[in-house]
């Protein structure tokens, strides 16, 4: 779930629980506006948690003189410390 996902779910909850005012027999609207308003803040939670996971990546650039043509060789490495990316 990606942080868009979580407001949504959050403002679709917002508007069930608040601005509707409509009794259905079946199902409690409000408690359905108040499920998903916690769905979208543990998505909004995840979605954070995740974005800055990401940024956590380190590039390393070394730079070289190959000694047998005299090109200049250049390498480069990232770290990432999330191993799901």
């Amino acid at each position: 779930m990606s942080l868009g996902s979580g407001i949504f779910l959050f403002v679709v909850g917002a508007i069930l629980a608040f601005a509707l005012d409509i009794q259905v027999s079946w199902v409690d609207l409000h408690l359905v506006g108040y499920i998903l308003m916690a769905a979208g803040v543990i998505g909004i939670i995840l979605g954070i948690v995740l974005i800055t996971r990401r940024r956590q990546s380190t590039m390393t650039t070394r730079s070289a003189v190959d000694p047998v043509s005299g090109e200049q060789v250049s390498r480069r490495t990232i770290d990432r410390d999330d191993p799901l990316v």
